[in-house]
């Protein structure tokens, strides 16, 4: 039985229904899933959308100017409200996978949302910590702190925060059918801190968070410098990368070589949730210009970790 996967089509005036529409279209995805939709009827039927292609369970703006993309209030708040529906359907039961299409923060906070994004939504409603990740083929990026400055970055990191993302990491990668996953941890400073003289948190947070999850049974190697790490990974020695910050992980993946795209993925909810990695694209929606690829390999990705759930 193929599982039932729910989708949000995004900010309605950016690329959401537009690549919802063609990922919906591709054969890949109707063989893999049963897919419904959560978005804004006038957007999703001028992307193509027909009752024939899915069920269609509106979250609807109003009155949008399509021929000027960009952050609105309407917009954010028909995003929020599918989101939030989607997350109430999610905990219900009633779909086996949560796939959402960008949103705009901008919007978002012109329509006073409780939480800036997605994660922070979902972290907040599920009142868990999440995990964020990103997959692209066999590279598997993990992050400990998100959407945060480097500025704050030290007094972020704490030994609790890094044993509990890479518990969370260890669970992920194995629903993806790697058992026993070995990790390798990033190390913050250049040169993973040269023994205290490049900083210090190494030896204060990351050192010490490393051997108690070894202590656990947990395989995990590090910190090591961003550069080393990243070699390290991508030669095959480890399952995953437990990435500090933002960048370090998007960077390097989205400069690897090869076409298949990055999906986006939440780990820790009570119901698995991935997305495209990129964001909603104003400048080009609604030009027929979208790349809908990440979009379709968001959908088969979650339809794989359904099929997993329901074994």
């Amino acid at each position: 039985m193929k599982p039932s996967i729910l989708i949000t089509a995004g900010d309605p005036l950016g690329i959401g229904p537009e690549i919802t529409v063609r990922a919906l279209r591709a054969p890949a995805v109707r063989r893999a899933c049963s897919p419904f939709v959560i978005g804004d009827t006038a957007a999703l039927r001028r992307a193509g959308w027909t009752p024939a292609l899915c069920p269609l369970l509106p979250a609807d703006a109003g009155a949008l100017d399509f021929e000027r993309p960009g952050p609105t209030a309407q917009g954010g708040r028909a995003s929020l409200a599918a989101v939030t529906l989607a997350a109430r359907l999610m905990r219900n039961g009633f779909f086996g996978a949560l796939v959402t299409a960008p949103v705009s923060k901008e919007a978002w906070a012109r329509a006073l949302a409780p939480a800036p994004a997605h994660t922070d939504l979902f972290r907040l409603l599920e009142r868990r910590e999440p995990l964020m990740l990103f997959s692209r083929g066999r590279v598997n990026a993990a992050l400990v702190t998100e959407h945060v400055p480097v500025k704050d970055l030290s007094r972020k990191l704490s030994k609790k925060l890094v044993m509990q993302k890479a518990r969370l990491f260890s669970a992920a990668l194995a629903a993806l059918g790697l058992k026993n996953p070995r990790i390798t941890l990033c190390a913050l400073n250049p040169h993973a801190g040269d023994g205290g003289v490049i900083g210090t948190e190494e030896l204060r947070v990351l050192k010490p968070a490393a051997a108690a999850l070894g202590r656990e049974g947990l395989r995990i190697h590090g910190p090591l410098p961003s550069d080393t790490a990243w070699s390290e990974h991508l030669a095959g020695k480890s399952a995953g990368l437990l990435c500090l910050y933002h960048d370090q992980a998007l960077a390097p993946l989205k400069l690897l070589p090869g076409a298949r795209p990055a999906v986006h993925w939440t780990w820790g909810l009570s119901f698995p949730r991935t997305s495209p990695a990129h964001g909603t694209a104003f400048d080009i929606a609604w030009q027929r210009k979208a790349d809908a690829s990440g979009m379709t390999e968001a959908i088969l990705f979650a339809a794989r970790l359904a099929a997993r759930e329901q074994l």
